[in-house]
């Protein structure tokens, strides 16, 4: 599924390409991921021009011309892809704008699983929507972070992965902040220290700031990260990258999680070892 550093992809994608660019037609190949009528989508975007693009967790905003947005969430197979040859226009194409100019913007998504929809204000639509502060908002310092995790009481993957705490992290970024970080991903996190807390937060900060530097993202660009990273290695009996040990696996509420032991002692299940090594 696609997280932050995919989004944030994405977005730059939209923003190098399709800005300022004359919206002619919108070509609908699949309503199933309109959160809005076809025709509507058509009146809302012909003729229309995208202006600026903002990015908030998971969710793509881009601002149109007469102050409506585009609302974009990904689901678990979405992407967007420019190109200008009909040839390029990729397999799964469910909604494309096309520019006056002969290009196109598509928003690909095999699995059917992304919402398409218009707003009128990128604000009220991240309250309705009940999200968190974005992993990598400025204003989410060490102390907005940890006040906000310390009164959570969920395990540490979970509370990750909870939007309305946090927006942005999913089931595979979930995972590698918690490896960077020597955290089990069953650690509670009531139980956690705040130097925990702090060095989840440094670590969650980190690992993001990374994979939207490297262009690496969930699943595709995983090659792009660094060696050290688990995320390239998510497959049962895979070596760590750093004791060289077995990477297990873990349900969570039907998802699977990664992770190597021995390199992930604080708050492990039945266990008293702490690891205090500072996060790598």
């Amino acid at each position: 599924m696609p997280e932050l550093p995919d989004v944030e992809h994405f977005r730059r994608h939209l923003a190098e390409t399709s800005l300022g660019r004359s919206i002619e037609d919108v070509t609908i190949r699949n309503a199933k991921v309109l959160a809005l009528p076809g025709t509507r989508l058509r009146q809302a975007l012909q003729g229309r021009r995208m202006t600026r693009t903002r990015r908030h967790g998971k969710q793509l905003l881009v601002e149109l011309d007469d102050g409506r947005w585009l609302a974009l969430r990904f689901g678990m197979t979405g992407r967007l892809l420019h190109f200008k040859d009909a040839a390029d226009d990729p397999a799964y194409d469910r909604v494309r704008l096309d520019f006056a100019d002969g290009s196109h913007l598509a928003f690909e998504d095999r699995r059917q699983l992304g919402r398409i929809a218009v707003i009128a204000d990128a604000d009220d639509f991240i309250r309705q929507q009940k999200l968190g502060p974005d992993a990598l908002d400025s204003k989410l310092d060490a102390a907005a972070f940890t006040a906000l995790f310390a009164a959570n009481r969920a395990t540490a993957k979970a509370a990750l992965m909870d939007q309305t705490l946090v927006s942005g992290i999913g089931n595979i970024f979930s995972d590698e902040i918690l490896f960077q970080a020597g955290i089990h991903p069953q650690a509670q996190v009531k139980a956690l220290d705040r130097a925990d807390l702090a060095r989840l937060y440094r670590t969650t900060r980190k690992v993001l700031q990374i994979a939207v530097a490297r262009g690496g993202g969930s699943e595709e660009g995983a090659d792009k990260l660094p060696k050290g990273f688990l995320t390239p290695r998510r497959e049962a009996g895979a070596r760590c990258p750093h004791c060289r040990g077995r990477i297990e696996t873990l349900k969570f509420s039907g998802r699977t999680a990664y992770l190597c032991p021995p390199c992930q002692t604080i708050g492990a299940p039945r266990s008293r070892s702490r690891r205090t090594k500072a996060a790598r």
